[in-house]
């Protein structure tokens, strides 16, 4: 049983310290990088920058175009109006069952749990999403389980945010507990980057929480470039593994950053070793201010095609593209490479 007690004046544990003194200020991160001012860009007033300071240390030096640093970078392009590129990209408020419920396909449904990241990602399609109307927690949560408890349909929860690690062991637990005790539930997936981004999130009292889940838990991780994955990170996976979680990895394809193939098959062959499978390749989705990462569809299944060339097929993330009102992902047809 997961005890959801929390101790008085609990003292944060050294991840929830990392988030908070993450990097929130352009000229911090210059100084950080060693880069001048002028190449972080001046969009960070729109969508704050935040980036925790381990992160940054599996950056290269001096480099603008690294690409860790490309996907939190605040730069201009995201200040400029592109057709087509929306506040809510995949319509989801028109998906909402309950606050902080939604429910895009058949038999899962998404749990909004927080608004707060470790890290925010510049092509986050949620980045301008009504947090403060979706809210968890309290009542509301009550009301999304109530929701849940009463459509035997849904056999499948999804923890989603911002980022669900983002809570406290004793709040998730207490969370997941609630969840077990609806009997048509079968498994908790859990939608995090911390594992990648912050490491140390994966502490002795997750691994109790994983343990003694009362629902089988599916972590679906997020790296989108194999210099993501190090030391720390292949630990903390395997600590995750070991208490039981089945672990899974979603990549979003991402214009200068990840667009090559050789780099999308390192990710592949690292996230293997750190006992993670791929599972999707996103298209990216048409949020406003992330137009500057977007990858031609003719270029992306041609990548995909690559992928399945060199690869196994357990290695080979599946190319998708998430449209709203479907009733499942739109798979995009990998064009083969030419032998």
């Amino acid at each position: 049983m997961i005890t959801a007690s929390v101790p008085p004046r609990q003292i944060p544990a050294s991840w929830q310290r990392e988030i908070a003194e993450a990097i929130t200020q352009p000229a911090e991160l210059a100084e950080a990088l060693g880069l001048p001012l002028d190449a972080l860009g001046a969009a960070a007033t729109a969508f704050p920058l935040r980036v925790p300071r381990s992160f940054v240390a599996r950056m290269r030096r001096g480099d603008p175009h690294d690409p860790l640093l490309r996907q939190i970078l605040p730069v201009a392009e995201e200040l400029r109006e592109q057709p087509g590129y929306l506040a809510d990209p995949l319509a989801e408020h028109a998906a909402q069952r309950a606050p902080a419920l939604l429910q895009k396909y058949h038999g899962r449904a998404l749990l909004i749990t927080t608004e707060t990241c470790a890290v925010h990602c510049r092509y986050c399609f949620r980045r301008e999403f009504p947090y403060t109307e979706q809210r968890g927690g309290g009542e509301r949560w009550g009301e999304a389980l109530a929701a849940l408890a009463a459509d035997t349909s849904i056999e499948e929860i999804i923890l989603s945010g911002g980022d669900p690690l983002s809570l406290g062991n004793a709040r998730l637990g207490a969370l997941a507990e609630r969840l077990a005790g609806i009997s048509h539930l079968r498994r908790l997936r859990v939608h995090t980057r911390l594992p990648v981004v912050l490491p140390s999130r994966v502490d002795a009292g997750l691994l109790r929480l994983v343990r003694c889940s009362g629902l089988p838990m599916i972590f679906v991780l997020h790296a989108n470039h194999p210099a993501e994955i190090d030391t720390q990170v292949r630990a903390a996976c395997a600590a995750l593994r070991e208490a039981g979680a089945t672990l899974l990895n979603q990549t979003v394809l991402l214009a200068g950053v990840n667009d090559e193939a050789t780099v999308l098959a390192l990710l592949s062959q690292r996230l293997f070793e750190a006992g993670v499978l791929p599972y999707y390749l996103h298209a990216l989705d048409p949020v406003r201010g992330a137009a500057h990462f977007a990858v031609p569809d003719e270029r992306a299944r041609r990548l995909a095609g690559a992928l399945a060339a060199r690869l196994p097929g357990y290695l080979v993330p599946r190319l998708v593209r998430e449209i709203p009102g479907a009733a499942a992902k739109t798979a995009l047809t990998p064009i083969s490479a030419t032998p």
